[in-house]
């Protein structure tokens, strides 16, 4: 069996989950770790793999698995797209993840590649179950509700706040798919906390949710990845009312994230040129070796 060479872009958090992940699968080998840092100060883990600043730099990649913050990724996609190698991506965006798909679909169609979009696990995973609630009662309300956890993505975006030295955002569900965002940060010197604060609640990721930020000594005495949801649907199957479905999962979060990175790479070997969200892709695409097997054991 060819395997399919995948390169890591971005070597943080989810990066470094990437890499167990690909190691695990039967199908995949990597071609590279992509860092800003290149091979300077490399971490043991990577002292066997081609570690480098510019995908460029690395030979024969099939696929980018786009391990970066959520707000470069569409650069850093149309980039790699151009050079003919398929991409995925965990973009947590929700409401840019149209206009993200609509833009990478153009590059990835005229270099004939494949680019996954938001394929982590919400929007990602969670996506597909709550289509298939939906198809299934298709009239009612479902409500997403995340955490307590770390959400990885408003994590990032405090970091980048000016005047964050490090940062951890909390997400707390109230109920009914409401959430209350606990941030807590470590200040740089000479900067005021009132204003930081008032910019990180102003930032597009907190702005329309309760946020609530707090200065503290030392984040990491803080941290923790595990994160989880409750998908609740309440809806009517044709005509037969008080149809009531729950999805619940703890997890680690971007172990998860990049678990499902790794299944969506494999997927977009199975589609036709363009850009997709995970619920536009068969299920069984993201599942290793023959479908008549697996469908023999799933169905």
């Amino acid at each position: 069996m060819k395997k399919v060479r995948a390169a890591i872009v971005g070597y943080g958090n989810i990066g470094h989950y990437v890499l167990e992940a690909l190691q695990a699968a039967p199908d995949f080998e990597i071609a590279g770790i992509v860092r800003r840092a290149g091979a300077e100060n490399k971490p043991a883990e990577l002292e066997s793999y081609i570690v480098v600043k510019d995908i460029k730099e690395l030979e024969d990649v099939h696929v980018a698995i786009l391990c970066t913050p959520t707000r470069s990724v569409e650069a850093y996609a149309k980039e790699i797209l151009a050079m003919g190698i398929n991409t995925v991506d965990s973009f947590d965006i929700h409401s840019g993840i149209v206009d993200l798909r609509r833009e990478l679909g153009t590059v990835a169609k005229a270099n004939n590649v494949v680019s996954v979009i938001a394929a982590g696990w919400d929007p990602g995973s969670d996506s597909v179950v709550r289509t298939m609630l939906e198809a299934i009662a298709p009239k009612g309300i479902t409500y997403t509700n995340f955490g307590p956890g770390m959400s990885m993505g408003h994590t990032v975006a405090v970091k980048a706040i000016d005047g964050v030295k490090a940062a951890l955002s909390m997400t707390i569900p109230t109920g009914t798919g409401i959430h209350r965002r606990m941030v807590y940060i470590e200040l740089k010197d000479g900067y005021n906390f009132d204003n930081v604060a008032a910019a990180i609640k102003a930032d597009a990721y907190f702005v329309n949710d309760e946020t609530h930020v707090k200065q503290v000594a030392c984040v990491d005495d803080l941290l923790d990845m595990g994160h989880g949801v409750n998908l609740t649907r309440k809806g009517v199957s044709g005509k037969t009312q008080n149809q009531l479905f729950e999805f619940n999962m703890k997890i680690n979060n971007p172990a998860l994230t990049a678990q499902v990175l790794v299944c969506v790479a494999r997927a977009s070997f199975r589609q036709q040129p363009g850009a997709y969200t995970m619920i536009e892709i068969p299920v069984i695409d993201l599942l290793p070796g023959d479908r008549e097997e697996w469908i023999a054991h799933l169905v």
